[in-house]
């Protein structure tokens, strides 16, 4: 390597070595600031004083470096915060309780919609000797297993064309379920109509609007009318009671046999790739060493760099983030949804979620399970 660079790397080495120890300088006066600040209970932000201390930082710095030079010691100030946080909190949290053992005999799934859903197709894949029920809406399948009617609920929580879905996460928070386990689904959407009936007679199609946003394309210039539903394969029900041949419901081909209806048009979705994540909800956590995935909600503060502040102790420790999605909860507050690689029995993982904890206004875990191929 040319000795150049080598001696360049040198000059940095040296310079880290005493930003470390002046690092560790500083963390021991903010272990102090801490204690003080808990003995008087003060607040641990102080935004007017934390500004200061840009402001000081930044006029030391040329010009070109005043954006880097903020954004190094907001991070420092933020990880003061969370330090002064994680020692209040202490060691001892328990982010899920013990698990439970899954069920065995006699389990009951019930899934969103009536046979022939996507849903169902899912609960069957997820659990092929269950006896399986259905509900109307989203919210009843969370009722049923809240209850306990139901051992499990199987509900859509994203698609890979259209994203999250913004109803199943609002649940999950508002009845307290675990998500217990997760697959994925392919979508085939077809058009589907009564028998004989041809493209041209069609003038108004039934669908869940997910179900039209994922055949975006498709319907892009046709002149019909839309009629939204509670789910893809009550729509296609709706289709076969229907009168003469006008009517048309986007749905999947097993939605069409059970009906007796044709298909008009088949993979008329966007995205050839068009797959839906499904999650099993449960009024017990449920895991195990093989547990890969966790899934998390939290709600900030509502200030600059708070959410950045959240997403730094993923950062320290390497732990991957697959999806993160923002819910409103007030005009100006937002909740969060995250989902992490990891299992809740490493320390590791557990170290990273007191940290994430201390940081937020609120920080609760959903679930920690496994996806399902």
């Amino acid at each position: 390597m040319d000795t150049k660079i080598l001696k360049l790397r040198e000059g940095i080495d040296e310079i880290d070595e005493k930003i470390v120890a002046l690092f560790e300088r500083r963390m021991k006066i903010t272990k102090e600031i801490g204690d003080y600040k808990r003995e008087h209970n003060l607040a641990i932000y102080d935004a007017s004083r934390e500004q200061a201390i840009v402001k000081a930082a930044t006029s030391r710095v040329t010009d070109d470096l005043k954006s880097e030079a903020t954004l190094l010691m907001r991070s420092l100030m933020a990880l003061a915060r969370e330090y002064q946080r994680g020692l209040l909190l202490g060691g001892d949290d328990e982010f899920l309780p013990p698990s439970s053992e899954p069920e065995k005999d006699g389990i009951k799934a019930v899934f969103q919609g009536v046979p022939g859903a996507w849903s169902e197709q899912a609960a069957r894949k997820l659990f092929p000797d269950a006896e399986l029920g259905h509900a109307e809406f989203f919210e009843d399948v969370f009722t049923l297993v809240k209850q306990g009617e139901a051992n499990y609920g199987v509900v859509p929580i994203e698609n890979s064309q259209s994203g999250a879905i913004g109803e199943t996460y609002d649940l999950l928070r508002k009845y307290g379920c675990y998500v217990v386990g997760r697959t994925w689904i392919d979508i085939r959407h077809c058009l589907i109509a009564k028998p004989g009936a041809k493209l041209t007679d069609v003038r108004e199609v039934f669908s869940h609007p997910e179900g039209f946003r994922q055949c975006h394309r498709f319907l892009k210039d046709k002149p019909w009318d839309r009629i939204a539903m509670s789910n893809t394969a009550v729509a296609v029900e709706s289709v076969s009671e229907s009168e003469g041949s006008r009517a048309a419901a986007i749905g999947s081909r097993l939605a069409a046999e059970l009906n007796g209806l044709d298909i008009v048009a088949e993979d008329i979705m966007d995205s050839g790739n068009n797959r839906t994540s499904f999650v099993v909800i449960a009024r017990r956590p449920e895991y195990n060493e093989e547990s890969d995935l966790i899934s998390i909600t939290f709600s900030l503060a509502h200030r600059s760099g708070s959410l950045c502040e959240a997403l730094l102790p993923f950062v320290a420790t390497g732990l991957n983030l697959t999806r993160i999605e923002s819910r409103p909860s007030t005009p100006d507050h937002y909740r969060f949804f995250a989902e992490m690689t990891g299992n809740i029995l490493d320390p590791e993982v557990v170290d990273t979620l007191r940290h994430v904890a201390g940081v937020t206004e609120y920080m609760e875990v959903i679930g920690c399970y496994k996806t399902i191929e």
